[in-house]
């Protein structure tokens, strides 16, 4: 079994982890880099955006140096990759709990219980629910769902596909640190903004195929695709964001509601474009959102180990035929050397700060 084979299996492995057990109860990594760049933060703080810059580099290079490093070290031992890979895919997703979520707010709203639902909107999102009545509750879930499919779910898969440890934590690393600075405020309004930025950047590719794959999942919860990809061409860049607007509109289009409007966080406010046609968000619409979210989960998983079994043949095919190249045609200067292989858990993030 070569690295792409043993990084396929590992996620593989970490996805079913996640799918069972979720994230887990104690000892959760992501809250230990939270700690971490939590203390860094108070040696590098000023508000500046090159000493953003600076405590985002450092931040994030850290892990991405582990994963690195644990992947040269695992180069001839695909069973330890795998292992590895399977435990840092555990830590990164965050697929049940957010499914567990939308189900304890789905539960609680179908109790009426507005004022539980209020409490547990912080598991999902950063607004203030004090005003929310039901209606903006589910709304809040069913854009949370959304947007989060692809941070929690997608976005990690890709990166852990494409570049193996090295990418899981650091798109997690990088996640988690928008999730800690990169917001609007009087602090972060300078020092936050090239977290904002990387986290942005690495979700461009994963927030568009999550949009997709919402589009072709949509008829598993009675949803039209037609019109799902109507939406999603239509409103997708109405959205403030250039990469939440992207699953958002796409999971409007596909449960047939009207997201947007007027949120309010805490000590500011927005409002954003409609996305979608149709009724306002409902309690049903909660459930076919969560089951929407695992359909999408399970085709990325498709995707992304596709694409890492396949990555290292393509390789090693390349090297075979480099090896057996007359000396006379490689070119100066080259050597013939074989080829090797190179919210939900962020919420303990910020509260272990």
């Amino acid at each position: 079994m070569g690295g792409g084979a043993a990084n396929a299996a590992g996620l593989a492995a970490g996805y079913a982890l996640d799918a069972l057990f979720g994230d887990p109860r104690r000892g959760h990594p992501v809250a230990g880099f939270g700690q971490f760049a939590g203390a860094l933060e108070r040696r590098m703080y000023q508000p500046r955006r090159t000493s953003g810059a600076g405590f985002a580099a450092l931040a994030i290079g850290v892990p991405v140096v582990l994963g690195g490093a644990a992947a040269v070290a695992t180069r001839h031992r695909p069973l330890t990759r795998a292992a590895l890979v399977a435990a840092a895919t555990w830590t990164v997703l965050g697929g049940r709990t957010l499914r567990r979520e939308a189900t304890v707010m789905s539960q609680a709203l179908r109790r009426a219980d507005v004022p539980a639902a209020r409490q547990r909107l912080g598991h999902l999102c950063g607004r203030d629910p004090a005003a929310l009545d039901e209606p903006e509750l589910a709304r809040a879930t069913v854009e949370s769902v959304a947007e989060n499919t692809s941070d929690a779910v997608v976005a990690p898969l890709v990166w852990g596909a494409v570049a193996g440890l090295p990418g899981l934590l650091g798109y997690r690393a990088a996640n988690t640190l928008d999730a800690m600075v990169g917001h609007r405020s009087e602090r972060y309004a300078r020092f936050g903004t090239a977290a904002a930025r990387l986290d942005d950047l690495l979700n461009l590719l994963p927030s568009r195929l999550t949009g997709l794959l919402t589009i072709v999942a949509a008829p598993l919860v009675r949803g039209d695709r037609t019109r799902a990809w109507r939406v999603w061409r239509r409103d997708r860049a109405d959205h403030p964001s250039p990469n939440a607007g992207q699953c958002e509109a796409a999971m409007a289009g596909a449960l047939g509601v009207r997201l947007g409007g007027r949120n309010v966080y805490f000590g500011r406010s927005e409002v954003r474009p409609f996305l979608g046609d149709g009724p306002r968000p409902e309690v049903r619409h909660i459930d076919r959102a969560a089951r929407l979210s695992g359909a999408v989960g399970l085709a990325a998983l498709g995707l992304a180990v596709a694409y890492a079994a396949t990555s290292q043949p393509r390789r090693g095919t390349a090297g075979w035929l480099t090896r057996r190249l007359p000396r006379r045609a490689m070119p100066s200067g080259m050597e013939r050397t074989s080829p090797e292989p190179i919210r939900v858990a962020d919420q303990r993030a910020r509260s272990a700060r």
